[in-house]
């Protein structure tokens, strides 16, 4: 695998994962990039999101949904409505990232569907737990740092790769070490 070739997945892995946590902070960012500058460039088909209406309409979408889930039982309700939107997100992100390398298509989707939906998953499991445990005051806190978690690394994503494949590394580190771990202490 090719230095870009790893970038390109580096870049597809935080922009699908970022979409797990709201799915049109890097719609967004993306089709306002691939707009108004030459660091991202989308081929066919999915240029189109560089369209203004796309663009007005991915502005919209997720202003409602930053604005939604501040709000305790509301962002339950938005994080059900979710649940096909962020990975479809993620799918599409993935795919829109990876074409220029080769990947096909439906892998790619597979992958940006699972890496999405996984985040989401982990999300909407964890909201509950922090409206039970705060009485729904830590609703907002938590929601602005998933939004500025999903834009930093949508951002980074493009920008420097390089911390996303960092982070992607030490994940799977972290994780590797964890499971581990675990598995040493159900050992007799």
């Amino acid at each position: 695998m090719t230095a870009q070739a790893f970038l390109t997945l580096a870049t597809a892995f935080g922009l699908s994962t970022a979409a797990g946590l709201n799915a049109y902070i890097p719609l967004f960012i993306v089709a306002l990039l691939s707009r108004v500058s030459s660091l991202v460039t989308l081929s066919e088909p999915y240029d189109a999101l560089s369209s203004w209406w796309v663009i007005g309409t991915l502005a919209v979408l997720m202003t409602i949904e930053i604005l939604i889930d501040k709000i305790p039982a509301a962002d339950t309700a938005n994080d059900l409505i979710h649940t096909f939107i962020r990975p479809a997100a993620g799918a599409l992100l993935f795919a829109a990232s990876t074409r220029v390398i080769g990947l096909h298509p439906v892998i790619a989707a597979l992958c940006g569907v699972i890496l999405a939906g996984s985040v989401h998953a982990a999300k909407t499991g964890g909201r509950p737990v922090v409206t039970a445990t705060t009485a729904g005051v830590g609703n907002p806190i938590v929601s602005t740092i998933e939004d500025l978690v999903a834009f930093i690394t949508s951002l980074l994503a493009l920008i420097a790769p390089y911390v996303v494949a960092a982070l992607i590394v030490l994940s799977l580190a972290l994780f590797l070490w964890w499971y581990s771990r675990r598995r040493r202490r159900r050992a007799p």
